[in-house]
């Protein structure tokens, strides 16, 4: 069975996925010396393109990382890969846009003043889909045991590198005890996100998610979700620390992604939450909903 298509632009050459296309000297190979970013689009058209590159725009100054392409440069870029990839396989609907930015190849060493140029690569693909039981039903998580998050003293979770290995163990502990998705605790013991994901609460009908001080990704969903969405759903939201001790406290619990938006979950370890359609949670997931139809509507220029 073959591979489905992935469409790849690579500084600008278009090519499929699976052809290789980076030196092995690339630093993003050879160090994680990288940062992405993910998009989505939403009734046709990108969704918070802007969001993103200011996130993207962080994460470079943060690693010191020159970024020589203008917004609208790359933006014609993403329009090029989207409109390679339709034409080879006629999907219409909606799809997942990644861009990872490489500080380049250049001689072996960790020293940046021998990176050449930094390289970019977007790939596209459609937009991963949800199957209807888990969005019926929710995820199970599991409390990481053998690993914690990153602590921002060290490789900050702020900044989105290419420097997963924290949370793809965390991941793969999580998947060996049966679970769907990790929920990292920090060196304090309080609890951060899961793999790709922000993490939220309901207890007695307000919204609670760790702040960023805990340790974590500043997701564009989540501050959807702070600054339109649970307002607009009439449900108060606020940013608070959250322990192990206290998931017992809470009556739902929900992720916050790009990709999945707001995704609903069941239990982490013991601890079991109300899903289904008369839950906060799918509330704000009817509000997120109308608030990304309502930005497609805003942004005709964004289409693909």
């Amino acid at each position: 069975m073959s591979a489905p298509y992935i469409q790849a632009n690579t500084n600008g050459r278009l090519h499929s996925a699976h052809e290789a296309s980076l030196s092995p000297l690339d630093r993003g190979f050879l160090y994680g010396d990288a940062i992405y970013e993910v998009w989505r689009t939403y009734f046709g058209a990108v969704f918070a393109w802007d969001e993103h590159l200011d996130r993207l725009e962080r994460s470079a100054l943060a690693l010191a990382l020159p970024l020589p392409w203008s917004r609208g440069a790359m933006w014609r870029e993403v329009e090029r890969t989207v409109a390679a990839f339709r034409a080879s396989t006629g999907f219409a609907e909606d799809l997942y846009i990644r861009l990872q930015v490489s500080r380049g190849g250049g001689a072996i060493g960790l020293d940046v003043a021998l990176a050449d140029a930094p390289t970019f690569v977007l790939l596209v693909q459609p937009c991963p889909a949800v199957a209807p039981a888990l969005l019926q039903g929710g995820l199970t998580l599991a409390l990481a045991a053998s690993i914690r998050r990153n602590p921002v003293e060290s490789l900050n979770p702020a900044w989105k590198t290419g420097n997963y290995l924290n949370n793809v163990l965390g991941l793969r502990e999580a998947r060996a005890g049966g679970a769907d998705e990790v929920l990292m605790l920090n060196l304090r013991g309080e609890i951060t996100e899961a793999s790709t994901s922000n993490v939220a609460f309901v207890r007695d009908g307000a919204v609670f998610t760790p702040p960023l001080a805990a340790g974590i990704l500043e997701g564009v969903t989540r501050g959807f979700l702070l600054r339109h969405v649970a307002g607009a759903a009439g449900v108060t939201v606020a940013e608070q620390a959250i322990s192990p001790a206290d998931l017992a406290g809470m009556s739902e619990c929900f992720l916050l992604s790009s990709t999945r938006d707001i995704m609903p979950v069941r239990a982490i370890d013991g601890v079991r939450f109300a899903v289904g359609a008369d839950s906060v949670t799918a509330r704000l997931k009817k509000a997120f909903a109308a608030f990304a139809r309502e930005s497609a509507g805003a942004h005709p220029e964004r289409k693909v």
